[in-house]
Order: C-alpha cells, then structure tokens, then sequence
C-alpha cells in the first residue's frame, strides 16, 4: 500500500504560507480527486483546497487556525482507500493527529513536532515518515485528560483550543476532554467557563476595591479577560506589512477639500425612486466614484504607479478601482477591474457583488490584485476626514466624509446645506501637487454640481 504526501501548494501571488481555516475532512475519509479537502485562509482571501489523490486520509499535519508554510506537509493519503496496517477505521480506531510545527535544523522548512518521550523528526520530509503513533503513544493518547495531567503530560488539544483556554484563564489541567482519545476541544473549556467551575492558569491578581466595595480586578471592559493576546495573520497581517510598506516607501501628501454636495444628494434620492434605478444600490460612494472615473480623464496622472526597478512612471489607462470594505477578517481591498468602461448601474452592481463575497469571505486573489486607485468611505462610521495610506503599487487614494447637515454660503447667504469632505493622498514621487490638486478639484465640481459631468466628457 503506497502514501504520498500532499505538501502545501503556492495558492498564487507567491505567498509564502496559509492558515488552515477549517477542514472538510476527517482522518479515515475516503476522497476523490478535485474533492474539497479545506478550506485555506492566504494573505488575500479563503480559497478551497482541492485533492490531487484519491484514497484514504491517513492523516492531517496541521490542526485548524494553524499557520502552514508553503512547501509543508498538510495531508498523507493511504492510496487505493484502506490502511496497510489492518487497523479498523470505521470502529473509530484511528485517533488524530494533533501536531504543530517548528524549524527544522537542516533545512529551516516546519517539521512535526515530536510527541513526549520519542526522538522528533528534523525535517519535514522526515516528519511524514512515521504517520502513526508507536503503540505506547497511542496507549498514552487514549487515556483521559486527567490522567494525562497526573503524568505530567501535557493535556491533549490543538493550538487554537489552548489559546482560547489561555486567554480566559482556565487551566488544562483540570479539564475532561470529550474529544477522541480524550482531546479537549473548545467546547469543553466554554462549558467550564459556563459552570464557572475554571481553575485559573496564573497566580491570583492583586484586587483593590472601589467607593462601593466592588473589586476592580473583576470589572473589565466588555466582560473579558485583563488582557489578550490576538495573533496577527492573514488578512490583519498582510495590511500591516503593505500600510508600513506604503507608508515608509511612497511620499505621501494629503489634500482636504469640503464640497457642497447637496445637488448630489438631492440627485441620489431621484434617482432611488426612478424605476430605471429602483433596484440598483445607489450610495454616496457609488457617485463619489464615478466622479473620480470623470475626473481621472482630465487627470489620469493620479491613476498611474511607480516602477522602483525600471525608475519609471507607468501610465495606466484603465481603471481597476478599489474600495475598502470592513470585513471579520480585517480590512479588504477588492476592485472593480475596468471601471472606466462601466455605466454607473453596472458599477453600483458590481461594488455591490465584491462588497458581499468580501464580507463571506469568497474573494479570489485575483479580485484582491491589481488595483490602480482606491477610494475608501469613512463617512459610514461618522467621520469627516482622514489621511489616508496608499494601497502599495498605486498612485492615490481618496477617502470620503459623511455629509453633515451644515451652515453654508449659498448665493450670497447662511443656508443649510450637505457638506462632505475629501481627502485625497497621493505619492509625490509623480503626482505633483498640481496634479493631485487638479483632481481633487474637479471631483470636488462634479459632486457640487453633477450636471458639471456633462461638459467633462
């Protein structure tokens, strides 16, 4: 009976690792070629891990929530879908697992880590020779966790679950787990927490008390433990990276320009009630957005990038648009590829699409890619103005305002009128604040007055 070792492909752009966000598949399965196996978190978006074999999952090399370099194992197939050892999988003789990872000495690339008590594997082609645990191991896997904890074993779980059990303060140790082979699963720490029966992981706190004699070591904010502790990775790392990258690379200027934009508003409502646009998702955004596209043929300057090899300006003229849309897993940048050719309908349509998936999380990379200009709406959460750090390889981008209800000068006296604010940061290594300025002025016209879009076409 052969195995073979399905390492942890390049999911493109190449990346460099990938967590594992959920399994879709146990040890024991039988699968088929191109079937699902898991679905992958990358830098960029969560993409479906598919099969390469068919036959038999011997085992899994990485637990769920757990970070995998590219080149590592991930899954060894039994071929053919039955084990070589006679052992019974359908009688739940097989008993996972849990491993983790570390740096190989030889080659740097992760290996498994070795159980307690055994000599560890250094590399990671030697990590998949040995796919079941010698007997004893396996003895020692099947005893319950309080057991395990009177052996001085550290209790059976995966890294997220001891995580989770870390920040709320519960102690492994004292917990059962219900898992096979007696594995702690989050569930069980959640329902030591619910009974409040958790021993604490550290030392007691030093507790004062407040006016009304109530301990300040147990108020917090939210209810949740004093501190946590929250890795960073994929979505939240990769825009950390790209904004310090950005942020120490390009030269940013920010321009603020306050427009009247109650003509555009007024438009906005005729336009929502008009049956060519009454199932259209029509937003201040969505107008905002075609101005730039108007504006940027007068200026296509602020749509270009730099090229640090070639010490070059590209001229980019098309427009794959971008837009920040808050998601759980941290801020995403899809973009709509040729923009400048769309009718707003179609634009407000497709904003609408990629604003969906990115919030489920079924984005591909390539709509996460090759954006030429960015435009991001922080009047959703009340906010005027911003400066705003350009998305890595683009020449600007412009962040919205919400519009205020305020006094303004109009046609020679105090009214009412929908005030928004712009703020347009560019990189001044092309775009010369002539340029920027230009651009952010005829945005500015346009949103003002957008009969104005007749005469810049």
């Amino acid at each position: 009976m052969s195995t073979k070792v399905f390492n942890l492909p390049d999911l493109g752009e190449g990346l460099t690792e990938s967590e594992i966000s959920s399994w879709r598949v146990a040890e024991g399965d039988v699968v088929e070629v191109n079937q699902v196996l898991a679905d992958v978190e990358t830098a960029k978006a969560v993409v479906e891990l598919s099969s390469p074999y068919a036959g038999t999952i011997r085992s899994l090399h990485a637990a769920e929530g757990e970070t995998v370099d590219v080149g590592a194992p991930v899954i060894t197939f039994d071929l053919g879908g039955t084990d070589d050892d006679g052992s019974d999988e359908e009688d739940g003789g097989r008993v996972p697992t849990l491993v983790g990872y570390g740096s190989a000495p030889d080659k740097g690339r992760p290996a498994r880590r070795a159980r307690r008590g055994t000599s560890g594997p250094t590399s990671a082609a030697a990590a998949t020779a040995q796919t079941e645990p010698p007997a004893a191991d396996a003895a020692q896997a099947l005893r319950p966790a309080d057991e395990a904890g009177r052996s001085g074993e550290r209790p059976r779980s995966t890294p997220p679950v001891r995580l989770f059990a870390k920040q709320n303060g519960v102690d492994l140790e004292q917990v059962s787990g219900s898992g096979a082979g007696g594995v702690i699963t989050r569930a069980d720490v959640e329902a030591v927490l619910a009974d409040g029966t958790a021993t604490p992981a550290q030392g007691p706190r030093a507790a004062g008390s407040d006016s009304t004699g109530q301990s300040t070591a147990t108020r917090t904010l939210g209810g949740r433990p004093r501190t946590e502790t929250v890795p960073v990775k994929g979505v939240r790392k990769a825009t950390a990276q790209a904004m310090v990258s950005s942020a120490f690379t390009a030269p940013h200027v920010t321009e603020f320009l306050q427009v009247d934009v109650t003509e555009t508003m007024e438009l906005l409502a005729e336009l929502k009630a008009s049956r060519d646009y009454r199932d259209v998702k029509l937003t201040p955004m969505t107008l905002a957005a075609k101005a730039c596209l108007v504006a940027m043929e007068r200026t296509p300057d602020v749509n270009a990038r730099w090229d640090e090899q070639a010490g070059a300006i590209v001229q980019q003229n098309f427009v794959n648009l971008g837009f920040a849309a808050a998601t759980p897993r941290g801020l995403m940048v899809p973009n709509v590829k040729d923009a400048q050719a769309m009718s707003l309908t179609e634009l407000a349509d497709a904003i609408r699409e990629l604003t969906g998936r990115a919030r489920e999380g079924g984005l591909s990379p390539a709509e996460l890619s090759g954006g030429t200009f960015t435009l991001t709406n922080v009047g959703v959460f009340g906010i005027d103005a911003g400066t705003p750090i350009i998305n890595p390889g683009e020449g600007a981008i412009l962040a919205i305002g919400q519009v205020r209800r305020m006094p303004w000068e109009y046609r020679g006296e105090i009214a009412l009128r929908e005030v928004m604010t712009l703020s347009l940061s560019f990189d001044h290594r092309f775009v010369d604040g002539e340029q920027g300025s230009r651009f952010l002025a005829d945005v500015g016209a346009i949103l003002r007055r957008p009969g104005l879009t007749l005469t810049m076409v």
